[in-house]
């Protein structure tokens, strides 16, 4: 049971995840590697599991992500508890979110400074694609995050926070480079696109709906940069689809090649079901930053 866990080495099992190494850990704790190695394999022993696969970087197997759920919300109500008591220092208590990287780099960081200092919240973020958040989540890695799946991980609630826009977007040299001879659904298929990494099928699904058939464009750049991505939108690389937050400060420089063909992605704020006013304070903030930015 997970009330039998010595918790010494819960923690140290998270520290091995959250630092990607057993020598990682050891300096965070100030103990040898040999220690964080024993207690990992003590705790192991001690659940009938293998929980860490010994890779570069670890990995937790299914068993060891139901350990780390536990160990990262038991983290959260200590520092709360702690400085609810006045007995830790506010500024430890840490909320580590995922969200993609468009949301990332227009509306989501206004929001979280939204957030009065005297909640004393350090964040740490990690950056996934919007469809895969949610697994980030799943592993035990984030407490909460910005996705995609509108359905609740187990342990999770979700609430929905809106619509991002995104519209296919080129260079006017490009346009009249590669889409000026003819209609847009028989020119794009044939020209340069631009995604942003192999998970990225936003130019896929806009192009399949409108050319009502699957294609695939043979010249693709991947640009794994929110912003970068745009540049090179605008540098007339390829098309791609643009979040109508980054597109409107860049005025002539893009050309919307699909006015009344919008893309829209909702998103949703999952995080786990747990009483930490730490990460309430976050949704709250989260939410209304989402409210005035999304549609």
């Amino acid at each position: 049971m997970m009330s039998d866990l010595p918790l010494d080495q819960v923690k140290t099992l998270l520290a091995v995840v959250d630092e990607q190494s057993f020598d990682a850990a050891a300096a965070v704790l100030h103990v040898t590697p040999s220690a964080v190695s024993q207690r990992v394999k003590a705790l192991e022993q001690r659940t009938g599991r293998v929980l860490l696969l010994r890779t570069k970087p670890v990995s937790l197997t299914e068993s060891g992500k139901v350990v780390a759920r536990f160990a990262r919300s038991l983290a959260q109500l200590e520092q709360d508890a702690l400085t609810e008591l006045g007995l830790g220092s506010s500024a430890t208590r840490t909320v580590s979110i995922a969200v993609n990287a468009d949301s990332l780099a227009t509306w989501f960081l206004p929001a979280l400074a939204r957030l009065p200092q005297s909640h004393g919240v350090c964040f740490d973020l990690q950056r996934e694609d919007q469809d895969h958040t949610a697994a980030l989540l799943r592993e035990g890695l984030v407490m909460a995050a910005v996705t995609a799946a509108p359905h609740p991980v187990q342990g999770c609630t979700s609430h929905r926070l809106g619509r991002m826009r995104y519209r296919a977007m080129a260079s006017p040299a490009f346009v009249d480079r590669w889409l000026s001879s003819g209609p847009l659904p028989h020119q794009l298929p044939a020209a340069p696109v631009i995604v942003f990494d192999r998970k990225d099928d936003l130019q896929d699904r806009f192009l399949r709906g409108l050319t009502r058939r699957r294609t695939f464009t043979m010249v693709r750049h991947h640009i794994p940069a929110s912003e970068s991505f745009v540049d090179a939108v605008a540098a007339g690389l390829g098309w791609g689809m643009v979040p109508e937050l980054q597109a409107a400060p860049r005025g002539d420089a893009l050309v919307d090649l699909a006015p009344d063909r919008p893309l829209d992605v909702p998103l949703h704020w999952q995080q786990w079901k747990l009483d930490s006013p730490a990460l309430a304070a976050v949704a709250e903030a989260v939410a209304e930053g989402a409210k005035e930015s999304l549609r």
